[in-house]
């Protein structure tokens, strides 16, 4: 079954026209603007790195930072005692007290994964220059300019559109064409979650163009309960014939289970679990800006880039397993075509053409990428017929609510 991901994703590595390129020349600019004498090199053997997490390895979304760190330590060789894992660490002055911990226990590289540590990372950073801080779904790295503190995200939109057209293919195997309503669990309304749920449902509405979506949200990023309960009010109530999510317990896969309702997961595949319900999902693959991160440490690399974005060609955005027992047939060649009109430029995720907003065409739009105090939308993202993501900085800002999509209990 791996051997279809990978397919997929070769598929797309042959053509790459892809995201870390779109992100350089932005990242360049910004990087001339910080002085700084640079970064010695380190010997392997002087290597620590440290992790902090929200939650533990019970979260799938934590869970997929951890494993993706024991990968590269076995990759490249690193001891036990080269990598550290602080997890339930929480969102606040708590993030800042780990991180100076870590820094005063020898580690060169220090990376938090949840969007409530930044600011406290980016004081972490201030006390520590020699110390290289890293995270994940950040904002302001291109703003601080601290040459020792770095945003990393990657372009999984497209792993969400891509897995969305799986889903489309499933409605039409189940003859759910006309108008069918699917549901999606949302943890916050951020950014990105509303890119990921956008993407999912635009490449859903490839195949389906009369599909719906519910998207419910529960408040947090991690609650197995509230994340079962919305996905079952979504297939009861509001009668969604497939789910997928943006949260990061099994909540919405059991509930998936219970009700017979095909699942579309993100960061873990539960077909062992969801043997009968489990259709495909898609991650993204913190190695390789792990990697990246080490190997710049090792060799003095000041350069190491406020905003970074992989995507398929780096390997960073995966296709979780797609499960024969539930896809429809014909679904792996399908996709690897959708791949390749996706890394040729001859589709695109975003693109204008293909939804609404108020019944019109997005023709011009303002979003949110330098997130300063007051949220100001400052930068035109419509560019040649389509939303840009990723261009000025690695964490999603699409935030447009598209027509067809119904949001419940949403507070902005």
């Amino acid at each position: 079954m791996k051997k279809k991901v990978i397919a997929i994703v070769l598929a797309i590595a042959l053509v790459a026209a892809i995201a870390v390129g779109l992100v350089a020349c932005n990242k360049q600019q910004a990087e001339e603007k910080a002085a700084f004498g640079g970064f010695k090199p380190v010997a392997k053997s002087d290597l620590k790195f440290g992790l902090i997490t929200l939650h533990d390895s019970t979260s799938t979304y934590d869970k997929n930072f951890i494993d993706a760190l024991n990968e590269v330590k076995t990759t490249l060789g690193l001891s036990n005692d080269q990598v550290i894992v602080a997890s339930g660490i929480e969102e606040g002055d708590g993030c800042y007290q780990k991180a100076c911990e870590l820094a005063e226990a020898g580690c060169n590289i220090i990376f938090a994964d949840s969007f409530g540590h930044e600011d406290y990372m980016i004081k972490a950073a201030k006390q520590y220059p020699n110390v290289r801080f890293a995270h994940a779904t950040g904002t302001q790295a291109h703003t601080e300019l601290l040459p020792n503190f770095y945003n990393a995200f990657a372009s999984i939109y497209e792993g969400r559109y891509l897995a969305g057209v799986a889903a489309g293919l499933k409605l039409q195997a189940m003859g759910k064409t006309d108008a069918p309503n699917i549901g999606y669990v949302g943890a916050y309304t951020y950014a990105e979650v509303i890119s990921g749920y956008t993407s999912f449902y635009l490449g859903v509405k490839s195949v389906v163009p009369s599909v719906t979506m519910d998207v419910q949200f529960t408040g947090s990023w991690f609650d197995p309960t509230a994340e079962n309960a919305a996905a079952t009010n979504l297939i009861n109530n509001k009668h969604c014939v497939l789910i997928s999510q943006h949260a990061d317990s099994m909540g919405a896969p059991n509930a998936c289970k219970e009700a017979g309702v095909p699942n579309v997961t993100y960061n873990v595949s539960t077909k062992n679990e969801c043997p009968d319900s489990y259709l495909i999902g898609s991650r993204i693959n913190w190695a390789p800006y792990y990697t990246y991160l080490i190997n710049c440490t090792l060799n003095g690399v000041t350069a190491v880039g406020f905003d970074w974005v992989g995507g398929f060609a780096e390997e960073s955005v995966e296709l979780l397993e797609i499960n024969d027992a539930v896809a429809a047939p014909g679904t792996e060649e399908y996709l690897e075509t959708v791949a390749l009109e996706l890394a040729s430029g001859a589709r695109h995720v975003f693109d204008v053409n293909n939804f609404k907003v108020g019944g019109k065409t997005l023709t011009e739009y303002l979003a949110d990428v330098d997130s300063d105090a007051a949220f100001a939308k400052d930068t035109q993202v419509i560019l040649d017929g389509q939303f840009v993501e990723s261009l000025y900085r690695s964490a999603p800002y699409f935030d447009v609510q598209i027509d067809g999509i119904t949001l419940l209990n949403a507070v902005f």
